[in-house]
């Protein structure tokens, strides 16, 4: 049984399948555009595999020990025997604990890097990021969270520009870090953009929260992500 503080969409779904654990309760990421943030828990279905997401105003995202002490849950799969919404993470744990193990291996499925413009990277996580696109504007399909409150995962490179998803409007303890270092940052409405895809996010994104480089840069809440791009080109 896992507690990950990861967003609850196809690749978190995916990464604890292939770790072989009997069922996982991820976050919610505020649920999202196309309901993106808890889409692993359907993905998982088909090798019955029990799943379920706590509510985003509840707990932390980024934070398994948050979500453990004050998360309530807010959706499940079929597979999630005697775990309700509105329970507790930490007593849905428990009963999650007792699930019977998934059958096989879980459908295919892989994240991307794409070229989304002249000096724009759109990754559909920030565990795809390379040393090699520092300078670059980066569009991020992760939250905008920092990894356990630690300041350190905020991003591993100086980039032009980094756009984040909000997960729910609370996402955002990257960007202070980020304006520390100089670094513009933001991140889109959930409901804007679907979390976990960067091409998403590039497409119909709208930002809404932005730290003090970005606003130095004339970039705004309310702005498109390709519109925000433009003023540090």
């Amino acid at each position: 049984m896992l507690i990950a503080g990861s967003h609850g969409g196809i690749i978190a779904a995916y990464y604890a399948a292939k770790a072989r654990v009997h069922a996982v309760i991820l976050h919610d990421a505020g649920v999202g555009k196309d309901q993106a943030g808890v889409a692993g828990l359907t993905y998982l279905e088909p090798i019955g595999m029990a799943a379920a997401a706590v509510d985003h105003a509840s707990a932390r995202i980024g934070d398994g020990a948050d979500m453990l002490a004050r998360g309530v849950i807010s959706r499940v799969n079929r597979f999630a025997s005697g775990v309700t919404i509105g329970m507790s993470c930490r007593d849905a744990a428990v009963r999650l604990s007792r699930a019977p193990a998934p059958r096989g291996e879980p459908p295919p499925y892989a994240e991307g890097r794409y070229e989304l413009a002249a000096g724009v990277l759109g990754l559909d996580s920030i565990g795809m990021l390379l040393p090699e696109d520092a300078g670059r504007i980066l569009v991020i399909g992760s939250h905008g969270a920092l990894h356990g409150a630690r300041p350190e995962s905020a991003l591993g490179v100086h980039a032009r520009l980094a756009i984040f998803n909000d997960a729910g409007g609370n996402a955002t303890s990257r960007l202070p870090v980020l304006d520390a270092r100089g670094i513009p940052a933001a991140t889109v409405d959930c409901m804007s953009a679907r979390i976990g895809d960067a091409r998403s996010m590039w497409e119909t994104g709208v930002l809404s929260h932005v730290n003090r480089s970005a606003a130095s840069a004339r970039i705004a809440p309310g702005m498109g992500a390709r519109e925000a791009a433009k003023h540090v080109t």
